[in-house]
């Protein structure tokens, strides 16, 4: 951008990027914005730090696209996963290396945050998002996107990045469209020490009773993570799950400090990524593992992307070059997430439909323990299982014809 540009935008208050959300995406794309020099301001409708509900469970792709030099407020790294089914056929396996590391969301969102800041993104607080403006009286030029904050005050900027998670207004504005909506309920629970000690460096997976449900307990010191999450629309189900769940487990008796629960949204396969010069990443994309619904490096990647594509769409000079730039930004994000996304939707299918045989398989079936280890430390992906090894291959294949309608023909 000019100087001479560049002072006409200071006198007019336009930002090269706005983020909206400041989760894991929209930090994400705050920094990368910020550290390639550019001129960024971080939205939030929430005061930091603010509790999320989530397992918090940190992968190796996860960790793989923090900005250098993060340092992750790990509460515990985990060695050992017990899998149960329904709460029976208990079976742990252990690794000699981490399998991954446990945060609480408030810390890591909080520390990402602060990331954004020290690389140069300006954050605000508090500031609720109304409407998202590209024409009319309200936009100065064509390079211009409005944001209409509650309580009439409008931000200018070359391009905006929305973070704005599951029920995300700038998702709206660009047309999101979703495929999947799950219930994730969750309750955090403090233990004695001798529970804390009992749980720690080791997970519980319990393959739930409704098709495509499970239940995890993630130890964080003093205190368990435990949730369950299943197909929206089975509420009282899924509820009555978690509490069966939790007596199972002997943590009836412990009081929760905080029982929540959040909609998962997954997007559909023709979902856009943007509408001119708004961008969406993260869970206001609809962008996560569609069968473990982990979200957490969904967020983080597509969050650096859009950041980065955010700054060629600031720079754009006429809709043709906007358009480019954005189609550039959705290309990356299927080229990636898209794929790994396809291969969980799949998994997902079949696991709905037999879960007994998902348990039976990684808890007895070595290499399919050491695909879950291998996923969770970031040497590969489901993608790349399922691409490179043929018994991978072939076994989802399989399992596809016999889980596809007569006369359909699955992809392969």
């Amino acid at each position: 951008m000019s100087s001479e540009n560049s002072s006409a935008d200071d006198v007019r208050q336009v930002w090269d990027v706005v983020v909206v959300g400041a989760g894991p995406a929209g930090a994400s794309a705050a920094y990368a914005a910020a550290v390639a020099g550019r001129r960024v301001l971080l939205l939030e409708k929430a005061e930091l730090p603010r509790y999320k509900t989530c397992g918090g469970g940190i992968i190796g792709p996860s960790r793989d696209s923090l900005p250098p030099g993060f340092d992750l407020p790990l509460r515990d790294r985990v060695h050992a996963v017990t899998f149960t089914h329904n709460g029976r056929f208990a079976r742990t396996r252990r690794s000699r290396y981490t399998l991954f590391g446990l945060v609480n969301r408030p810390e890591f969102d909080q520390a990402l945050v602060e990331h954004a800041q020290k690389a140069g993104a300006e954050l605000r607080t508090g500031v609720t998002v109304q409407r998202v403006e590209q024409h009319g009286s309200a936009v100065p030029d064509r390079r211009c996107v409005a944001l209409v904050l509650q309580g009439g005050e409008t931000v200018l900027a070359r391009a905006v990045v929305g973070a704005d998670g599951s029920a995300s207004r700038i998702g709206a504005h660009v047309g999101v469209k979703l495929g999947q909506v799950d219930l994730g309920l969750e309750a955090e629970i403090p233990v004695p020490e001798t529970v804390a000690e009992d749980w720690k460096g080791r997970v519980l997976i319990d393959w739930g009773p409704m098709p495509g449900s499970y239940g995890w307990v993630f130890p964080k010191g003093d205190t368990l993570t435990v949730g369950v999450i299943s197909a929206r629309g089975e509420g009282a189900a899924t509820k009555r799950y978690l509490e069966e769940f939790i007596g199972r487990l002997g943590l009836a008796g412990f009081e929760p400090t905080i029982s929540s629960g959040h909609l998962t949204r997954c997007r559909a396969d023709d979902s856009p990524l943007s509408r001119g010069r708004v961008l969406v990443c993260g869970d206001a994309a609809g962008l996560l593992e569609p069968w473990t619904r982990e979200g957490i490096s969904f967020a983080l990647r597509s969050g650096r992307l859009a950041g980065e594509w955010a700054v060629r769409v600031a720079e754009a000079h006429d809709a043709v070059d906007t358009r480019r730039q954005a189609l550039n930004y959705a290309f990356a994000v299927k080229a990636g997430l898209g794929v790994e996304m396809s291969v969980g939707k799949r998994l997902l299918t079949v696991f709905e439909r037999r879960p007994g045989l998902f348990h039976a398989v990684l808890t007895g079936f070595r290499p399919a323990w050491k695909a879950f280890m291998d996923i969770t430390r970031g040497t590969t992906t489901l993608a790349e299982i399922v691409r490179t090894h043929p018994m991978a291959h072939r076994a989802l294949s399989a399992l596809d014809r016999r889980q596809a309608p007569a006369g359909e023909q699955p992809t392969s």
